[in-house]
């Protein structure tokens, strides 16, 4: 997948949104969404939160964890613990972008939320350089992704396979010239002194 990909796929989590009009139910392929009814809470994707946003037609409720003293604690959590700890959302950055980037409006201390989240983004990157330069140096083959979003695992897919690749050339090098050395017995052939093998 491509970023573009994980983001359309973070646009289908489900956001509470006050709509400021009346309408019966929007039939789309993937579901049914509404009856929109003006100032009665409803849950709908995200991208359907955006896009009546972007009309002037609701206001976004913010998830629970986009909550500023929530951020603070998962940032120290994240920043105190050597593994990557589960994020309140599998898109939040996705979310985040989103939410931030058309409901600014909506929601207290925006700046301050933006921030953090990118401090907890950068944070958790740092990790994953730092985890994958250790497996690279290891020479291994694999690595536990607990706890990682698909945005993240999406972050080091250039990277990866291609490191992976040459460190399983430079075994697969090593190995034949282990094989060809010990496959070889060195004898004298005649008294001038040449060898065979």
């Amino acid at each position: 997948m491509d970023p573009d990909e994980v983001e359309f796929l973070g646009e289908k989590s489900m956001i509470e949104i006050v709509p400021t009009f009346n309408s019966a139910p929007i039939y789309f392929i993937g579901g049914d969404v509404g009856p929109f009814r003006a100032s009665i809470p409803l849950r709908v994707p995200l991208w359907v939160a955006v896009h009546l946003k972007q009309q002037q037609q609701c206001k976004i409720i913010p998830p629970d964890w986009m909550d500023l003293e929530k951020l603070e604690n998962l940032k120290e959590e994240e920043k105190s613990n050597r593994s990557f700890i589960k994020m309140p959302s599998e898109h939040y950055i996705v979310e985040a972008k989103l939410i931030l980037g058309c409901a600014a409006d909506d929601i207290p201390r925006t700046d301050e939320i933006r921030t953090i989240i990118k401090d907890i983004w950068d944070i958790r990157k740092s990790k994953l350089r730092s985890s994958m330069d250790q497996m690279i140096k290891k020479s291994a083959m694999y690595a536990a992704v607990d706890n990682l979003t698909l945005m993240e695992i999406n972050s080091i897919r250039p990277l990866l396979p291609h490191a992976l690749e040459q460190i399983y050339r430079i075994k697969s090098n090593k190995r034949a010239i282990l094989n060809r050395t010990q496959g070889s017995v060195t004898t004298p052939s005649n008294a001038t002194g040449s060898f065979t093998n």
